[in-house]
């Protein structure tokens, strides 16, 4: 179990590399994260959803996604309240205060899908959560100590010395845990080194000495991560490409599967612009909505922005307007939501952009998707996470005709203005060159999908050379 001294600190990306390592020795390598927070999601090949992180881990190992790789999920729909996943499906809400008491209860949950991935492989790979030293979380705990206690499951602790403070940061952890849960450590790592390696040697012994734990790798920073699916939207700050054609995307509040994104930011000729609070919408040669696991809140963040005013300046200059899921839901003249499924009951005005409206549903559709865009007959594979049924006169103009014969999404009059529910759409390489088409520009000379395969056999190849991977491998039980 690879545990951390805080989040951010790298732990997904070092499973991901690790389970591409041991899967090439021939290994039947599983990931695992007991509980998760992230809006960020992917749909299972077992109809439900998981972690994304845990997606590409899966991926990396080399076997499709599981419900199990991934048994609770937290989506924050709130400051202080999230939706619960439970085996990819959800089972209710709850304020971060009740939701320490559901935690006994989950474990049962969580060792069971353990169960089920350690029985089909050869070596199961944990991810834990934010930090090890949240000792004010402990008791209940089913994401690190709490899980690796529960199941004999040794722990590698990770520190990041990019942030600084690495030694207090790994030393710190062991003088605050119970020294029955440090007792599970066998090791440690230290991630993002710059420079001469050398300069740290003392560093790594002087760790060892005070905690008693065995250094198993100093690893430098690995710049190719930021080509990966990023988690969290923090991730993907910084990586604007200056020039090309301007993707502008608002970020709201609760933005969700903005994975879609990935593929275009790779596009040389495109710069994907994220939007922050407080920034006006730039001019942009396509404004894009992305998802959202509260639309209704998030359409009212984005018209105290002022965002809804220059979404239709750029429309009335003839820009080109994009709604993935939730976006597209707010592209529309109305969204209701008679349950309280996101909020407070009630019914709100939409963009107006298109002739639709949306009613919110209790149930989920979680599915893989394909077919063709409409009218090119463009193929396309993605995925479709959604609650809500949208409908009205521009749906009679849809994006997108699935294979089951459905049709998905709508178009304005002009062709201008589009939605889809369909996620993924830019990771298809026919529709990502059809869109491109669209805003004047050429898809760049790599495939993305095979960007991904290649970042992540370079990232297996950084960690063998600075891990003693060996070591780390006898110390599984």
């Amino acid at each position: 179990m690879i545990q951390g001294t805080g989040s951010d600190v790298g732990k997904s990306l070092i499973v991901a590399g690790l389970a591409r390592l041991y899967a090439r020795r021939g290994l039947r390598v599983r990931p695992f994260k007991p509980q998760n927070m992230s809006n960020n999601a992917a749909v299972t090949a077992d109809g439900g959803e998981i972690g994304r992180a845990q997606a590409l881990q899966a991926r990396a190992a080399g076997v499709a996604p599981s419900v199990h790789m991934n048994p609770v999920l937290l989506k924050p729909q709130s400051e202080t309240g999230s939706q619960v996943v439970v085996q990819g499906r959800m089972v209710g809400t709850a304020r971060a205060r009740e939701y320490q008491a559901w935690k006994p209860r989950l474990l049962a949950a969580v060792v069971e899908s353990f169960g089920r991935l350690r029985a089909e492989s050869d070596l199961v790979l944990v991810e834990g959560a934010g930090s090890a030293s949240e000792v004010n979380l402990r008791r209940g705990d089913i994401a690190n100590m709490g899980f690796a206690r529960a199941t004999g499951t040794p722990v590698v602790l990770l520190g990041d010395i990019d942030r600084g403070g690495v030694i207090a940061s790994l030393v710190g952890t062991k003088a605050v845990i119970d020294p029955e849960d440090a007792a599970m450590v066998r090791g440690f790592l230290v991630n993002r080194f710059r420079g001469d390696p050398s300069l740290f040697a003392d560093g790594m012994g002087l760790i060892a000495a005070r905690t008693g734990w065995e250094a198993l790798g100093l690893i430098p920073h690995f710049p190719e991560a930021a080509r990966l699916p990023a988690e969290d939207v923090m991730g993907l700050k910084g990586a604007e490409r200056p020039g090309g054609r301007v993707v502008a995307v608002p970020v709201l509040p609760r933005i969700a599967n903005f994975d879609d994104l990935d593929p275009l930011r790779a596009e040389p000729g495109v710069s994907v612009v994220l939007v922050d609070p407080g920034r006006p919408i730039p001019p942009a040669d396509l404004v894009l909505l992305p998802g959202s696991k509260t639309t209704i809140p998030d359409l009212a963040f984005l018209r105290a922005q002022g965002w809804d005013i220059d979404i239709l300046a750029h429309r009335r200059r003839g820009g080109r307007v994009l709604g993935l899921c939730g976006g597209y839901q707010m592209l529309g003249t109305t969204l209701s939501d008679p349950q309280g499924i996101e909020g407070p009951p009630g019914t709100v005005a939409g963009l107006g952009l298109l002739d639709v409206a949306t009613v919110m549903t209790a149930e989920k559709r979680l599915a893989a998707a394909s077919g063709v865009s409409l009218p090119d007959g463009t193929p396309f594979t993605g995925y479709e996470m959604h609650v809500g049924e949208t409908g009205g006169p521009d749906a009679a103009r849809p994006l997108l005709r699935l294979a089951d014969g459905r049709t998905d999404g709508a178009v304005s009059a002009d062709g201008l203005v589009s939605g889809t529910y369909v996620h993924g759409l830019f990771s298809d390489e026919g529709q990502r060159a059809l869109w491109l088409a669209r805003l004047g520009a050429a898809p760049g000379p790599e495939a993305y999908e095979a960007v991904i395969e290649g970042v992540l056999d370079r990232l297996a190849d950084h960690l063998e050379a600075h891990v003693d991977c060996d070591r780390l491998l006898a110390l599984a039980v």
